[in-house]
């Protein structure tokens, strides 16, 4: 009897000596698609630490208007002088919320630009365009302007265009929000914009107008006109006899109000803006006006100390010498009295600038693309100014 032992080994050599059997690779089809073979991993000391996910903070939310002391103090007043409903007040701003980049804004320091680089902005093609445009459009309305108001249709076309680029760009802000930022944390020009939030609410209630509805510019500004809630109350007009005040969606509105703007600070039909002027000798330069005051000069006076206008224009009326600075020095003008009104619209000299500029090149271009109503002649008012 063979021993088991012998068996087993036996067994055991025959397994080892028989041949290896091949393992086949799964067959790839279109609908298996292919996987790349997992890569060796590097030894632990090598691997890069697992990344560690942080979860992103939530958005900052603050808290709603309705919510502060000085506001619930705000709605006390408002009720207690304007008769409002303390209620609805406090309804209409606990929907509301400051806005910080509304502070921002205003905070940025204002970039100084020269004359010729403030000009590029405004008087450009795309505006001159516009503003013929815009003419052709509301040419009824603009001439109904000039007849009831005195400003011609170049100037108010020039305000919208400047402002909004004609309706383009009104704002984004909720003007509540805008006004109530700007009355509550902003220490520097609290007390202003202060009586201006209440203007709107008082302004909002007059014309049937939800007070969240109306959007305008981070300060506050309204419509085609960027009309601040005080000038609308003192200067919007209903142009179009609808009842209502709508400096948003109704251009004829618009063009009426800005053009009573000008009218009520003292507009002069038919008179002369400014005129290019040559300046001589030294006594020139201490004339200058750096401030936004009336002209208290007259031509005259100016010729005498070496200011040359190069336009017809009687030595009687009242002037300022200005300057610009242009790519190639200092320019000179004399502003007259309406330079002084467009600066009453916005206090900046080479706002008035920008705006008369525009005007003049809105006005030419009307007029050489054959339009029914053309400008009225620059020489007509020369000549009206000198009678």
């Amino acid at each position: 009897m063979k021993s088991p032992y012998l068996l087993l080994g036996i067994a055991l050599l025959l397994i080892a000596c028989a041949p290896t059997r091949a393992v086949r690779s799964p067959v790839q089809t279109l609908e298996t698609p292919s996987v790349a073979a997992t890569p060796e991993l590097p030894p632990s000391s090598s691997m890069p630490a697992p990344e560690i996910v942080v979860a992103r903070a939530a958005p900052e939310v603050h808290p709603s208007l309705a919510q502060r002391a000085d506001v619930q103090a705000f709605i006390r007043e408002m009720a207690a002088r304007h008769g409002f409903n303390p209620a609805r007040l406090q309804a209409v701003f606990s929907r509301a919320q400051t806005q910080p980049s509304i502070i921002a804004a205003m905070s940025r320091p204002a970039e100084a630009k020269p004359w010729y680089a403030y000009r590029d902005i405004f008087v450009n093609d795309r505006r001159i365009r516009g503003g013929v445009k815009f003419w052709r459009t509301h040419a009824a309305a603009l001439a109904e302007a000039e007849r009831v108001y005195g400003v011609p249709p170049e100037i108010v076309a020039a305000i919208i265009g400047v402002e909004t680029q004609y309706g383009g760009n009104m704002g984004s802000y909720r003007v509540l929000e805008a006004l109530s930022t700007l009355a509550f944390d902003y220490p520097r020009r609290a007390s202003y914009f202060r009586k201006e939030l209440a203007n709107y609410l008082l302004m909002t209630r007059a014309e049937g107008i939800d007070p969240l509805a109306l959007r305008g510019s981070y300060a506050g500004a309204m419509g085609l006109g960027q009309f601040m809630p005080s000038s609308f109350l003192s200067y919007a007009v209903d142009f179009d006899g609808d009842g209502h005040r709508d400096l948003w969606g109704n251009p004829r509105d618009a063009i009426g109000s800005v053009a009573n703007y000008f009218n009520k600070h003292g507009w002069r039909p038919g008179e002369q803006v400014t005129i290019p002027v040559s300046v001589s000798g030294a006594g020139y330069f201490g004339l200058v006006s750096r401030t936004l005051s009336p002209p208290k000069d007259n031509v005259a006076s100016l010729q005498a100390q070496g200011v040359l206008p190069m336009e017809p224009v009687s030595g009687s009326q009242a002037a300022m010498l200005l300057e610009f600075e242009s790519r190639n020095g200092p320019e000179y003008w004399l502003g007259f009295t309406n330079f002084y009104v467009i600066t009453r619209y916005n206090h900046s000299q080479l706002y008035a600038m920008a705006v008369y500029q525009l005007g003049q090149a809105i006005g030419e271009q009307y007029a050489r693309s054959g339009a029914e109503v053309t400008p009225r002649e620059r020489l007509a008012r020369i000549d009206k100014a000198f009678r």
